[in-house]
């Protein structure tokens, strides 16, 4: 860890907190703990007097998806999903991390647990490094103080796709197999077949449409899911469903056929043999049943993503071993591997990385690696 450049953020992020914490408090008028559920809540529900969505044991929720839905509606609202963010990653990675480093050896180092997660992946704890944001300027900016040792590089490699490509696979879609065959943005034919459009001519908004709907199929969202995430009518979120699972088929043939026989045998069994019990599919509560469903089909596709990152952990660690390489493996993240690589050796083990990975198992679509290699995480990645 680059301890300068981690201190660095963390003074600005406290900054940034502590300028959040003052204007929620101009805009409510009055002091609240805006780490207190029970204080925001009525911030939100009795002084402004916005509408609450669901209500537990203690209260009304103000969850993540509360005030996703609450976020036009009120100023003070963005503000406070702004200082959740931030207080998160500093209280979990910035301000715990420096404290956390070896004094045997200066470094961090994580724990990896292989019976956690019921998906099968691998989780990590004290800290947990897999859940660092990958996509906000943040996130990156922590990614930066993850460095390497001198006269090494950081190298990470990524499935691309890894779970549609499993879905291709495991339905026989021609449509997906042809775009994967040809190289295509998956999203961007996704896209074009629901919406029924050229792929020169769609939007953006579109193209991420057509993103949420793919990644909506594999971890079973319902209507209701995506019309949360897409902020659009539950009726309108079910057409694109349904105009998906019309144009794609053999989708809809391995939905069905998933859960057909997952209710049979009371369980579902990922490409690698691997099995995953779901009592859920014999419950009498419907809503119970439907989680089930999204369950079974889900496991086959991350299930079997699991077991195929953990193939290729094994094989590219021993031919590292083999090779007699000084190369090692430090961190998983989901589909990416991050391995310390001697300066040396940094040719060599693109090839070798991407190889153990890609033959991990014998897709069809093949499996792809996006590799990239930097002095810290963030310009690897």
């Amino acid at each position: 860890i680059d301890t300068y450049r981690m201190g660095e953020i963390t003074a600005r992020l406290r900054d940034r907190v502590e300028e959040l914490e003052a204007k929620a408090t101009d805009l409510a008028g009055e002091e609240f703990m805006l780490g207190s559920t029970q204080q925001v809540a009525r911030i939100l529900f009795e002084k402004f007097g916005l509408e609450p969505g669901r209500k537990g044991k203690t209260g009304y929720s103000t969850d993540s998806r509360v005030l996703r839905g609450l976020r036009d509606r009120h100023e003070i609202v963005p503000v406070i999903e702004e200082w959740r963010e931030y207080s998160k990653l500093l209280n979990t990675y910035l301000m715990p991390l420096p404290s956390l480093l070896s004094e045997h050896d200066g470094r961090l180092h994580t724990t990896f647990n292989q019976a956690v997660a019921a998906t099968g992946r691998l989780s990590t704890s004290n800290p947990n490094l897999q859940s660092i944001p990958v996509r906000t300027d943040l996130g990156r900016q922590i990614r930066s103080a993850f460095i390497a040792e001198d006269g090494h590089r950081l190298f990470s490699a990524d499935y691309s796709q890894v779970e549609l490509r499993i879905l291709a696979h495991v339905s026989g879609e021609p449509v997906l197999r042809e775009a994967f065959e040809r190289g295509e943005d998956i999203h961007t034919r996704t896209a074009a077949e629901v919406l029924g459009k050229d792929p020169a001519t769609l939007t953006r908004s579109e193209r991420d449409i057509a993103k949420m709907v793919n990644f909506g199929i594999i971890y079973g969202i319902s209507s209701f899911g995506l019309a949360e995430n897409l902020e659009i009518p539950r009726d309108e979120a079910q057409a694109y469903i349904d105009t998906y699972l019309d144009r794609f088929p053999r989708v809809q043939e391995f939905i069905a056929r998933t859960i057909a026989q997952a209710a049979a045998d009371g369980y579902v069994t990922t490409l690698l043999g691997r099995r995953r019990p779901i009592p859920e599919l014999r419950a009498s509560n419907r809503q119970t049943r439907s989680l089930g469903e999204r369950l079974a089909v889900n496991t086959v596709m991350q299930g079997t993503a699991a077991d195929v990152i953990k193939v290729a952990m094994i094989r590219a660690h021993d031919r590292l071993r083999a090779e007699g390489r000084s190369a090692r493996l430090v961190l998983q993240v989901h589909d990416e591997l991050l391995l310390e690589v001697p300066d040396t050796e940094v040719s060599g083990v693109r090839e070798l990385v991407r190889e153990e990975m890609v033959g991990a198992y014998p897709l069809d679509p093949p499996l792809a690696v996006d590799v990239g290699v930097g002095d810290n995480w963030a310009d690897a990645k």
